[in-house]
């Protein structure tokens, strides 16, 4: 949507994803702690080999397989074919979540605004600084969009997956999970206008 670098965007993604191999259960680990939430390390880490390793894995696996003959075309073509059902994927697994919720959130519309509020100053709080930082070290544009954006969003998908197998589908903690989603989708969307609209901030990029 910003028209990011490609390369840059990948290797981004990539290391986040492999940081979150490793930080991911650490840190769950010492925030259940200090909200004296007594999960078992087990359980963390199973959740980061279902929901973050395994998932990696196979993506890498598959991409080696498509391009074992050198032919890029293959590659291009299954993720054209992905595209629309991990979409349908996404769409299906937030639905699904907000009809368990529903009433929930009708009900509690207090719980759900602060649930809601220290995610968006967080979400915002992020992307100004890392921005701002962009604009300062003078990044070209479709590095600073994507870098902010990346650096702002957060893993719900993996939280939701998480909430829902330690506590429940009804679960309070899943319920903060929705609202993430929630709050987050319609912000990033209005962060990726912010970024579009102040292209003239930063430098033009080395190839364009």
């Amino acid at each position: 949507m910003t028209k990011g670098d490609p390369n840059y965007t990948l290797v981004q993604v990539s290391v986040n994803d492999v940081v979150m191999v490793f930080a991911f259960a650490p840190i769950a680990g010492f925030l259940l702690g200090v909200s004296d939430i007594h999960v078992p390390w087990e359980t963390l880490l199973l959740s980061v080999v279902l929901y973050v390793l395994i998932p990696l894995t196979l993506g890498v696996i598959t991409r080696h397989r498509l391009e074992r003959d050198s032919d890029e075309h293959k590659l291009e073509q299954f993720v054209e074919k992905l595209k629309p059902w991990s979409m349908v994927g996404l769409l299906g697994t937030v639905v699904l979540l907000f009809g368990f919720q529903a009433e929930t959130i009708v009900s509690q519309p207090f719980d759900i605004a602060l649930i809601a509020i220290p995610l968006l100053v967080q979400t915002i709080g992020i992307f100004l600084i890392a921005y701002l930082a962009a604009r300062f070290m003078r990044l070209p544009h479709n590095i600073a969009g994507p870098a902010s954006l990346i650096g702002t969003s957060n893993f719900f998908e993996l939280a939701v997956a998480v909430a829902i197998s330690l506590f429940g589908l009804n679960s309070g903690a899943a319920l903060a999970t929705v609202v993430g989603v929630l709050v987050e989708v319609p912000i990033m969307l209005s962060l990726v206008y912010v970024v579009n609209r102040t292209r003239h901030w930063f430098p033009p990029a080395a190839n364009a």
